[in-house]
């Protein structure tokens, strides 16, 4: 009607049966009103009617879209059970009333979501299946990449202690952790972290950028599609920096965009052989038993600190990410296949040379008080023993400790330096736990 000959609005409104004004609107607003009418899921609908909760909707059909460029499907049980599983990691306790059919007809309805099928690609028919694809395509892959060049990658999600609500935390919050290491268990890359806050109060004044590890706030504490980018892109220019091309193996999923990378080639596992992937083997259950050893041997009483802070938590992550041994890694990816040469003998696990342990501190420390002892019966004056400082506390310990971490968090120049701390931070935990 408006591209056709010109008429005037008054015209217009006699036509239609409306004010003038409201035609002056829709015809100021014209741009607007076609753009949303061509994202609109049902073009025949006349009026624009927003859900109850638009925040809910609007995550429910990111996770569709991705669901569907992933060719996965999507009925209407499996948005109900999506729908109700982010209610519950917003609301932090079970939704009550849960979504119903009602509640997913109208957002199907508005949306176009109800009998529309993801579009058949090129090619969909001439797909491997998962068992040829684990028996053929995927040593063919291996077989042009070393161990230290194969790479797999996964998400797993790790509670958080209940926090302190002056602090900004609540209870019952969860951290979406990013986890990507190679197959010979030479190289684990920094752990990415992914919350709900936008901007922690204890992160204030640290120096994220030279940090054992990285954190970012994401949608419902889950992993997006462009955090997931931003974290590949990352990852490719790490390679790129060493001058390596590296194969990285991770599971078909909304989270997961193609990227075109220069230094690193994206694979996608089939659906079927998704739970056989490394990650899924024991390696994440590892970093979890190690986290959950740490959060156990946080003692409020000696360091005085109350409940670990996010902060705190994530250091924590940190040190159970660096005790997960090689050796393990290495096992899982050839557990699951994803080694040139699965019958490679396994990796000792022995504890790593560079941490000390509990009968070498003992055996190295005796003869220290033996030569103190004899320092003293050698005759000291009273003079020079009153100006010999005492033995400091546990409690006096560990603020010192906590005063040279925060050091370093706000000066660090490069990430290398907490391996020192937490080394340290270990060898005087089993001092005082001895």
């Amino acid at each position: 009607m408006l591209e056709g000959p010109k008429v005037s609005q008054s015209e217009l409104a006699k036509r239609f049966g409306v004010s003038q004004p409201q035609i002056c609107r829709i015809i100021k607003n014209r741009e607007r009103i076609l753009s949303e009418w061509h994202r609109n899921g049902d073009p025949e609908r006349k009026r624009k009617r927003e859900g109850k909760d638009a925040a809910l909707e609007a995550a429910l059909l990111r996770w569709v879209e991705g669901a569907r460029s992933a060719d996965l499907p999507v009925g209407r049980p499996l948005l109900q059970l999506r729908a109700r599983h982010l209610m519950c990691i917003r609301d932090r306790v079970r939704p009550e009333p849960e979504p119903g059919g009602g509640w997913l007809a109208r957002l199907g309805a508005r949306h176009g979501l109800a009998g529309k099928k993801p579009p058949a690609e090129k090619g969909d028919a001439e797909q491997p299946t998962a068992e040829h694809w684990a028996g053929a395509v995927l040593p063919g892959l291996l077989r042009s990449y070393a161990p230290a060049e194969i790479f797999a990658c996964g998400e797993t999600a790790v509670p958080l202690p209940a926090g302190d609500p002056g602090k900004g935390e609540s209870p019952g919050e969860r951290l979406t952790l990013l986890l990507c290491a190679n197959a010979s268990g030479s190289e684990k890359v920094p752990l990415r972290a992914v919350g709900d806050s936008p901007r922690p109060r204890c992160l204030r004044g640290v120096n994220l950028e030279q940090m054992p590890w990285s954190y970012r706030a994401g949608s419902l504490a889950g992993l997006t599609a462009p955090l997931f980018a931003e974290w590949l892109r990352e990852f490719n220019e790490g390679m790129r920096r060493q001058g390596k091309s590296v194969l990285l193996l991770l599971a078909k999923h909304e989270a997961h965009p193609y990227l075109q990378l220069s230094n690193v080639r994206m694979v996608f596992v089939p659906p079927a052989t998704a739970l056989a992937q490394p990650l899924d083997r024991g390696i994440a259950g590892d970093l979890k038993s190690h986290y959950r050893r740490r959060l156990l041997r946080w003692l409020p009483a000696e360091r005085g600190a109350g409940q670990p802070s996010l902060l705190d938590v994530l250091h924590m992550l940190a040190q159970a990410w660096g005790d997960v041994h090689p050796g393990l890694i290495a096992s899982c990816f050839r557990a699951a296949g994803f080694t040139p040469d699965a019958s490679a003998e396994a990796v000792s696990l022995t504890s790593a040379p560079g941490l000390l342990g509990r009968q070498q501190l003992q055996r190295d420390g005796d003869p220290v008080e033996a030569d103190g002892d004899e320092g003293t019966a050698e005759g000291e004056d009273a003079g020079e023993l009153a100006a010999v400082p005492p033995c400091p506390s546990e409690r006096e310990v560990w603020r010192s400790l906590a005063t040279l971490r925060r050091y370093l968090e706000c000066q660090a120049t490069s990430p290398d330096l907490f391996q020192a701390f937490y080394e340290l931070e270990d060898a005087v935990h089993m001092v005082s736990a001895s």
